[in-house]
């Protein structure tokens, strides 16, 4: 692909971010809270536009509803607007109320399961209000131990509230259902694994697809493998972009293994499936817990890039030729050229034509927003997980 291919791909990418990344975020054992941070969803959809105008790329924020509620979502949608940016996925909490300890939509009890289907309902009428075409899903409905409850049951469970949940979704919107191994199920997890997320997604219908988080897999797990069978499916969504060292660490995505972030763009690119007309929602979902909060996202945007970049050189006939003769050396070197390819002067020139500058981090450090923020933003209560 020649460079003016490459940069008209690479100009019509959109990356969304999370509301809830430029709030306090950690492990299980501590969130440390750093000056700055938003104590509103105003103040995080603020914090987005940042993000957005220095990189030119990221221009819709994801909310997480009830962290994000307000009481006027079409005045929220406006303000948003008014800083250059749309609201993105909605983001549903059935895992952290109390009744919510036996799981949500899978509980035993039908009292706890029409609560949580009636939180999913909540979102989609959100969606009305903010003109968001996405609704995700993830539970962390599962069991602990053998003969806790039944497994059959628990999957009955979930796809009624799937259906019901799918079936008030209006004609432009979608569902993306999500999955992870485990945590905080360790015996069993009601949604486990793409397979589980995919069948779901084909009983329910067309507007239901698969979100990939990428940091929710066992060592070793191909995702690019995923990649590739979900787009031959048509049931590729959505990316939860984030990465891991052991297990679901939600680290700035390229950081564990940038080589991995660039086979499963490889893949996107493969399928002409870059283009957001294609319908994959490119997202972030990232704990920021020792890291600035706004540079860490500018890096994760400019780390999408560059993967992205280098799967757009990937030289495809030279490719296709070398697979087609079995060439296992040479069709290796052909995505391993196009990977050690240093892309940032291309990424730099790119932002330049759009009027940019060149290097997002040094442009944020430079622009005083951070001191801004935490002079203005010293009293209240900063926004975390619960908030």
């Amino acid at each position: 692909m020649i460079a003016v291919d490459v940069k008209a791909a690479l100009r019509a990418q959109r990356i969304e971010t999370p509301s809830w990344a430029y709030a306090n975020s950690g492990t299980r054992f501590k969130v440390f809270p750093q000056p700055g941070v938003p104590r509103t969803p105003e103040e995080k959809i603020a914090d987005a536009a940042m993000v957005h105008k220095l990189t030119g790329v990221a221009p819709s924020v994801a909310l997480h509803i009830p962290w994000d509620k307000v009481d006027d979502y079409g005045a929220l949608t406006a303000y948003a607007r008014d800083l250059g940016i749309e609201i993105g996925a909605i983001n549903t909490n059935v895992f952290q109320d109390e009744d919510y300890k036996l799981g949500s939509v899978t509980n035993p009890d039908p009292g706890i399961r029409r609560k949580a289907t009636d939180h999913l309902l909540e979102a989609i009428g959100i969606m009305d209000a903010t003109g968001s075409r996405d609704l995700k899903l993830w539970f962390s409905d599962g069991i602990n131990y053998p003969g806790q409850d039944d497994l059959r049951d628990r999957q009955d469970r979930l796809a009624a509230a799937l259906r019901e949940t799918y079936d008030r979704l209006g004609p432009d919107q979608r569902m993306l259902l999500e999955y992870k191994l485990f945590e905080p199920a360790f015996y069993a997890t009601d949604v486990p694994d793409w397979g589980t997320s995919y069948a779901h997604c084909v009983e329910l219908g067309e507007k239901a697809t698969v979100c990939i988080d990428t940091g929710h897999h066992a060592p070793g797990t191909n995702i690019e493998f995923i990649v590739a069978f979900l787009l031959r499916a048509g049931k590729l969504g959505a990316f939860d972009f984030n990465s891991r060292f052991y297990a679901d660490d939600d680290l700035m995505v390229g950081a564990a293994d940038p080589f991995q972030l660039f086979r499963i763009m490889y893949e996107i690119v493969r399928a002409d499936a870059l283009d957001p007309a294609y319908g994959i929602a490119f997202m972030l979902d990232q704990c920021h817990n020792i890291e600035a909060k706004i540079p860490a996202i500018i890096r994760s945007v400019m780390n999408v890039q560059e993967a992205t970049a280098k799967a757009l050189l990937v030289d495809r006939a030279a490719l296709r030729a070398a697979q087609q003769a079995g060439n296992v050396l040479e069709a290796n070197a052909v995505l391993m050229d196009a990977y050690n390819t240093d892309v940032r002067p291309l990424l730099a020139e790119l932002r330049e034509d759009a009027g940019l500058d060149p290097d997002p981090i040094a442009a944020y450090h430079r622009s005083g927003y951070q001191e801004k923020i935490v002079a203005e933003r010293a009293g209240g209560t900063q926004a975390g997980w619960g908030a």
